[in-house]
């Protein structure tokens, strides 16, 4: 079954700011829990997304485990929006929609990702009791250090 996570937050900041740092692989690093052990293996980090661009990170989200998580970012709308898709990884299925929109404020960042867990009924389960609040508690995260990054 596909699920669903969508969060906004505005950023007070100009477009160019907001857009270069989440279109910088390297910075996912600096928004994720430090328990997750998150760590960026792929060597052409230090350009901006394309199009076609494959990312390696290594992950630990439960229980110390290390996974290998691989994605691609299949689409870029140049200071609008991307959207990254997992190749390879822990879950069946992984579409992370990122969009920037300019505003009075600054910028309104819109996440929107669909995923779905591999293992039938038994995925179903582990998303009802841990999954769907880990990824709660990564996004709420983000949420914080975004704040004190862009609106303080």
């Amino acid at each position: 079954m596909k699920h669903q996570l969508r969060r906004e937050q505005q950023l007070h900041c100009d477009l160019k700011t907001a857009w270069q740092f989440f279109s910088t692989p390297l910075n996912l690093a600096k928004i994720t829990p430090a328990d997750m052990r998150f760590t960026v293996l792929s060597t052409n980090t230090e350009v901006p997304i394309y199009e076609g661009m494959i990312i390696a990170y290594k992950v630990s989200p439960l229980w110390g485990i290390p996974l290998f998580w691989q994605t691609k970012i299949t689409q870029v709308n140049w200071e609008e929006s991307f959207t990254d898709y997992q190749e390879k990884g822990p879950y069946r299925y992984w579409n992370h929609l990122h969009e920037f929109t300019p505003n009075a404020d600054g910028v309104l960042m819109r996440d929107t990702v669909e995923y779905e867990l591999p293992f039938g009924i038994l995925g179903e389960w582990a998303h009802k009791l841990f999954v769907k609040k880990k990824l709660e508690h990564i996004f709420d995260f983000r949420y914080d250090i975004l704040e004190k990054k862009f609106n303080q």
